[in-house]
Parts: C-alpha cells; structure tokens; sequence
C-alpha cells in the first residue's frame, strides 16, 4: 500500500436526491427501475415537426412547478431550477443536519433554453429581459437552489461535455478523500432544451426508433433530463455524528482520447484507463465488482468503444445502461445514474437495458428485466464528445 493510502481517508455517502423521468425521489426511481419503465415519449416541450428525432424522456413539469414556492420571484426561474430544488429538499429531508463546506455540481446547458430565447428577442428586435439573461448561466440553478435552503457555500461547476457529473462527483471524493473538505454536495442536473436537441439531430446521433444500448441494431440515442445530488461526508465525520450511511465512494478514474473531437477512440482505450484507475484507487480487481452501470448511449461509436473496454476488462460483469429508459441527461447523466448504483447496491439488484434485442459483442447485459443479485461494489461509467471519459466506484455498505 502507498503511503497516500495510509492517510487517505473514507468518502460515505449519507443522503440523496433526485428526480428524472423515471420518478420523483428515491422511492419512485426505484420502482421505476426495478418494472423496466420506459420513459421515453414524444417532446412535448417545442415543435419537433422538422426534425428526424420526435422522442425525449421528459420531467412532468404539472408535478415540478406545483412543488416549487410559487412567489412571484420563483416564477421567474428556470424549470432546471426547480429541478435542482427538487433534489436537495430530499436530500436535506435525508440529512438533516448535513452542512456542505461547498457544492461541486456538473452541468452542460444550464438555462440554455432561456439562452434561446434572449437571442430569439435579439433577433427579432424586440427588448431584452433582464429574467432571461439571469437564468442562462449554468451556475444560476444550484445557486437558486441553495438560496431556497439558506445553504451558504460556494458553487463550483464542471462542465466536461457528458462526463461532467461523474467528474463533479469524483472531484468531491478526491477533495474528502485527501482531506481538503469533510461534506460537500456533489451531483449535476440538465434540461431538455430546443438548441440542444436539435444539435443532436442534426448530427444524427438522436433515433427515430427506440433507444438500444449495445444492440447489433442500434440507431442512436435519446435526450433526457433531470437532476441528482450526494451528500458526501468523510467517513468517521458521519460515524461520529450518528449520520446514515448509505454507502461508498471508493475510486475515481479519469482519462482523455485525444483521437477526435467528438467520436471516441474505437479501440476503448480511453474508457479502460478511466476504469482501471478507479479500481486501482478503491483497491479492487475487475472479478470484485458486482454491476457496471454503462454510459451507454446507443449510438453506434459510443457502444462499441465503451463495450470492448468492458469485455477486455470485465469479462462476464453484469452490465446495463439505464439510458434505455431514462434518456441521456448530458451533464447530469452521470450524478442520476450514480444514485442508480446506488440504489442498485442497497437493493442487491441489477437495474434493466430495456429494447434489447440481439447482442453484438460479448457482454452481460442485463436485457429487459431487472434481477435480483449480490454484490459489494459497482462502477459507474460517463464518456463524453471527444474522449472525456470518468469512472467512479461505489461500495455496498454492510453495517
């Protein structure tokens, strides 16, 4: 063992948030997950008449704005504001007593579709509002958030492309781990928006057809949306103040391409370095892990580099990409599906890939149902545009 090791210390996870399209809170993502529900249905946000792509997985926004203070203030703020605020009151309702020292949050687009808006009323001459500008920067919704919870902390934003919630959340680990912080709200959260769903179609990289991860016939992927937080605390720190575990954050790894700017290396090299870096930082063989919670995306470039890193490293590991049913949140991605695994190790089951079909490589997907398992650890997997690849490992804790 390094002597970095000896000193490092223990990252416990005592709270969570979230809402997506799979269900508001824990409890609805778990059943959500656990029926294989496929939340993806036509946009219903803006006209998709021009385009190849008409589905998303999309937030009831009936049920988001009826649980926001409805003040004449909130109803100014972006719908991915709520979203934010949706997260943390769980997460605080979870922790009560749970006081970040700052909060690392990932993000793309932010407010972008009030972005689209302030340069639709600039096109077209019209006069600017002040709302519009304030709530396009990315930052403006976690900072709305902790404001409603009288949450006094700096906010940091990654924004890495698709990576950025798993970097938010492997960034915090790192600074608990070395013993920079002892709390801090991790997570990330991005909403549906016209640019960047058209951006997608555009590319081709969005399917008419249904969202397949890692099937032979696979189109393309689906846009999503959502957000979810972690309440990260060092380990004693939480023991000692009697905090609810609910488990681990053991390794982070992180690599970069430089093959493309947006397609990944077809050999899988990029995304293997990320997760062989974060087994050798949670101390684990690739036979230790239970589950791989893929990024998945079921375009055809993004499978097949992802999916060979994972046969030659895995083996036969379970796998799935819960994107089949929850479309692809971009820069929150990564913090909803790191409370997927999560829930998938307090639960001992294996969340589903629905739309499977027929295999093209050699993997153990998990295809259409969820099952029942046993296992201690998991890794959770983002690869962005242009090989901006994390991992993080989560660990089962036993009490």
């Amino acid at each position: 063992m390094k002597s970095e090791d000896k000193t490092s210390r223990r990252v416990a996870i005592v709270a969570a948030g979230i809402v997506s399209p799979l269900g508001f809170g824990l409890t609805e993502t778990l059943q959500s997950l656990r029926r294989a529900r496929d939340c993806v249905t036509p946009v219903t946000a803006f006209s998709v008449e021009k385009t190849r792509c008409k589905t998303a997985a999309q937030i009831d926004d009936g049920r988001l704005l009826d649980k926001a203070n409805r003040s004449r203030q909130s109803r100014r703020l972006h719908r991915a504001s709520y979203m934010v605020m949706t997260a943390l009151a769980e997460l605080l309702e979870r922790a009560r007593e749970f006081e970040p020292e700052i909060a690392i949050v990932g993000t793309t687009s932010g407010g972008m579709s009030f972005g689209e808006n302030f340069y639709r009323t600039l096109g077209n001459g019209g006069a600017c509002s002040a709302a519009l500008i304030a709530n396009y920067p990315p930052q403006k919704q976690i900072i709305d958030a902790m404001e409603k919870f009288g949450i006094n902390a700096p906010a940091q934003v990654i924004a890495n492309a698709c990576a950025s919630g798993t970097n938010a959340i492997g960034h915090a680990f790192n600074a608990i781990r070395t013993g920079r912080c002892q709390r801090i709200l991790a997570g990330g959260y991005d909403a549906l928006s016209e640019l960047v769903f058209v951006g997608f179609d555009s590319l081709q990289a969005a399917t008419p057809e249904k969202c397949r991860p890692f099937d032979s016939n696979r189109s393309g992927m689906v846009l999503g949306e959502g957000a979810a937080l972690l309440a990260l605390e060092e380990f004693e720190s939480a023991r000692r103040r009697g905090a609810e575990i609910l488990g681990e954050i053991t390794g982070y790894g992180i690599s970069t391409d430089n093959h493309h700017l947006t397609q990944p290396n077809p050999d899988g090299s990029g995304p293997r370095r990320a997760m062989e870096q974060a087994l050798a930082q949670a101390q684990l063989e690739p036979n230790q892990v239970g589950y791989i919670n893929a990024h998945g995306t079921a375009t055809v470039l993004n499978d097949t580099a992802e999916g060979k890193a994972i046969a030659e490293l895995f083996g036969e590991v379970p796998v799935s990409s819960t994107k089949s049913m929850m479309g692809h949140s971009l820069g929150a991605a990564g913090a909803i599906e790191a409370v997927v695994s999560l829930l998938a190790l307090q639960h001992q089951f294996l969340p589903p890939n629905i739309n499977f079909r027929e295999a093209e490589l050699s993997l153990n997907i998990v295809a259409n149902e969820a099952r029942d398992a046993q296992f201690d650890c998991t890794i959770s997997n983002s690869f962005g545009f242009g090989g901006t690849n994390a991992t993080i490992v989560l660990r089962r804790f036993a009490r």
